[in-house]
């Protein structure tokens, strides 16, 4: 059985780590720059051990996840001296795999692993994980381990090209990030009113999910409602 690494043990990689290992998959070695965040990971992983350095996990494991912070995988991937055969692999939504080219080019194979999923708190992280689409970018034969992986987590995958994160990138913050901030803008509206934001978030909340709902099961663009679906031309231009 494939015996995994973990390069960082914040919110991503501990989700990861820990989905996989409910799975079954053999999580060996886990690293990080807080070694009792390491340890608190590996303690509750089966035949896991919590490593002082990267270059310690890159040794022990066959496929190497790397989950730092984007700004700090350049540091991880020039400080750890890679060897053929090993498999190392990003989770970042914005970089491709010209970021792990000092491991390509020691003759490991390279890989992009990307969850599509929110991630607000390792409790969140965890719960939200199953169900994702896994945006993924490698060669053969790693891509096949890679969507192996992502039907592990019981998860969807997507295969990019190289060039694509821009705008897979882009794509996903205005699903996300621009939902979380127009929810603000409402809320602030509200605040008008004499509406508390707690009170405002708490009836908001349901019409959000009935959005989703119709997206989902309705599709766009018929799931779209209001005055403009109904081509209420005087409410619009009061609003």
């Amino acid at each position: 059985m494939l015996e995994i690494g973990f390069i960082g043990t914040g919110t991503v990689g501990t989700a990861l780590a820990t989905r996989l290992s409910r799975k079954r998959a053999r999580i060996i070695a886990v690293s990080s720059r807080n070694l009792t965040s390491a340890e608190r990971l590996a303690s509750s992983l089966p035949h896991c051990r919590a490593y002082s350095s990267p270059q310690e996990v890159a040794d022990a494991a066959e496929l190497i996840f790397i989950t730092t912070p984007d700004d700090a995988i350049p540091e991880v991937i020039n400080e750890v001296h890679w060897h053929p055969g090993k498999s190392v692999v990003h989770c970042s939504g914005a970089h491709s795999l010209d970021i792990l080219k000092p491991a390509e080019q020691a003759g490991a194979n390279t890989g992009s692993f990307h969850p599509l999923q929110t991630f607000a708190s390792i409790k969140q992280a965890v719960e939200n994980l199953p169900g994702s689409t896994f945006a993924l970018e490698a060669e053969e034969p790693l891509l096949s381990t890679l969507k192996k992986l992502a039907s592990l987590l019981d998860g969807e995958w997507i295969v990019l090209k190289p060039g694509d994160k821009v705008i897979y990138h882009a794509g996903a913050v205005f699903a996300c990030n621009y939902m979380v901030t127009l929810v603000e803008l409402a809320i602030d509206l509200w605040q008008t009113l004499g509406v508390p934001p707690e009170k405002a978030t708490r009836a908001l909340i349901p019409l959000l999910q009935g959005t989703v709902n119709n997206i989902d099961n309705i599709g766009l663009p018929d799931c779209l409602t209001g005055p403009v679906s109904r081509g209420d031309l005087g409410t619009i231009s009061n609003i």
